[in-house]
Order: structure tokens, then sequence, then C-alpha cells
């Protein structure tokens, strides 16, 4: 065992599981086969981690969790090997997660509780899903995306960096539904969804752009514009938006706005101008 580790008396270990020093596993936790446990990694009460998955260092598992969950071909014979799911470092799942096999997240991830994330889904660094958050699968997932509680993201959606979503919205896919057709909606860097927005399958919602309260939005998003209303329609220019108290510019948002973002303390300016072509590129940005 490494160093400084705590395993409860009652946790079921599988097979060719790694615990790096100074993890913590509590009471009840069932811990698969060719599992991996990063340095300091903290697994609360009765969590359930499945074969095939890694966790990295100083990552914290809420009570009640499942990590790896079994995808639909499982249920077929229950022997199926399930892809591996990674999740980075400096993670924090919080409880009643359900997190499924064959993802990919990146480090400083942060759930609220009960958030379910299906397969194949692939997420970057920095991203918090708010309580009762609700991933699809096949969907990809950028830098520093903040999506707040009860969010569905439909399968085969596209979301790159800097996006925020605000409570209840939906994201949706099916041109005519039910059918077998997936058309996921694209949404691009810095781009805002209000709270109980519904975007409607293949919809482009350009960088930089805002979707009021409450819009049905159907058509694309044009960049730098605020569409609200059902069917949603064009408002204004982002840029026409000011602050209601002191009357100065809220939009382009990165522009006013650093909490929580690696230009955090600077301007997004000097954090733009201080970036290499690496740089540029992990965030799509021109």
């Amino acid at each position: 065992m490494a160093d400084n580790c705590f395993i409860a008396d009652n946790v079921s270990l599988g097979e060719n599981v790694i615990i790096s020093d100074d993890c913590h596993i509590s009471s009840g936790c069932v811990i698969g086969d060719n599992v991996f446990l990063g340095k300091g990694v903290y697994v609360d009460y009765n969590c359930i981690i499945r074969g095939n998955v890694s966790i990295g260092e100083n990552s914290v598992i809420g009570a009640d969790c499942i990590l790896g969950e079994y995808t639909a071909d499982w249920f077929s014979d229950h022997t199926k090997e399930m892809e591996r799911l990674s999740i980075g470092s400096n993670s924090v799942i919080r409880s009643g997660s359900i997190i499924y096999s064959g993802s990919v997240i990146g480090d400083y991830f942060s759930t609220g509780h009960r958030v379910t994330i299906r397969e194949k889904t692939v997420i970057g660094d920095h991203c918090s899903l708010g309580t009762l958050c609700d991933v699809q699968g096949r969907c990809s997932i950028g830098h520093y995306v903040r999506m707040h509680s009860n969010v569905h993201i439909g399968m085969a959606s596209e979301i790159k960096n800097f996006v925020w979503i605000f409570p209840y919205t939906v994201l949706t896919n099916d041109p005519t539904p039910p059918s077998e057709i997936l058309d996921g909606v694209l949404v691009e860097n810095f781009a805002v969804i209000a709270t109980s927005s519904t975007i409607l399958p293949g919809v482009t919602i350009h960088s930089d752009s805002l979707v009021a309260a409450g819009a049905t939005v159907g058509k694309d998003v044009e960049k730098g514009t605020i569409v609200g209303g059902t069917p949603s329609k064009v408002i204004s220019s982002i840029d026409s938006v000011k602050n209601r108290i002191t009357g100065e510019p809220i939009y382009p948002w990165r522009f006013h706005f650093d909490r929580g973002m690696p230009w955090e303390g600077r301007s997004y300016d000097e954090w733009y101008s201080s970036l290499d072509e690496e740089d540029l590129k992990r965030y799509n940005l021109e």
C-alpha cells in the first residue's frame, strides 16, 4: 500500500488497483479492477468506482457517486469490458453524481450534486456543471465552461471555450422527433445562454452572442448579437447593453468580468498577449 493512506475495513478492492500516497477511501466503497487513484484522492462513503477508471491527484469524490458506469451494451450479457474513464486532477465530484465509462475529463473539474455525464464525452479543464445537470453523451465541451443547475445537453452537442449556460437551458438534437438523426447544437467561444432557453437542433450560437432568458432559438445566432423571444428574434448588438447602475458597457463580457477566468486579476488583453501559439490553438482563439 502507498504511504499515509486510509482505507476503511469494509472497502471492496478489485484487481490491479493502484492507490497513490495520501489517499482516503471511506466506508462502503467498491473499487473495481484496473483503477488508478492519484496522490491525495479522497473518496467519500458508499461510492462505486467501476473498472478502468483513472482519477487525478487531489480530487474529491463525494458520497454515493458512481464512476465508470456501465453503458447500454453491457446489459446484454453483463461481461463487456468498459472503456476507460479518465478524470483529471484537482476535481470535485459532488454526492450522487454518475459519470459513465469512456469519457475524458480535464483538470479542475467540478460538479454540483446528482450530475449525470454519459459516455464518450470530452470535457476540458476548469469546467463546472451545476446540480442536476445532464450531459447526454458523445459531447465535446471545451475549457472554462460554466453550466448552472438543471442544464440538459443533448447528445452530439459541441460547446467551445469560456461559455456560460444558465439554469434550465436545453440543447436539443433531433430535428424530427422521434428519429435516428442527431444534429447537435454548436456553441462558440464566449457565448452566453440565459435561463430557461431552448436551443433547437443544428443551431450555432456564434461567439460573443447572448441568448436572452426564455428564448426558443431555431436559427443561428450571429456573432455579437442578442436574441430573445419565442421564436427568437434579434434584439440588438451586445455593444448596446449597459450596466444599469454605472452606465458602463457589459459585453463582450470578457473585457469586464474575470472571476474564475485565466485572466483573473488582469485585463483580458494582457492575458491574451501572453499566449503562445499552442495556447491560442488550445482555446480556439484567433
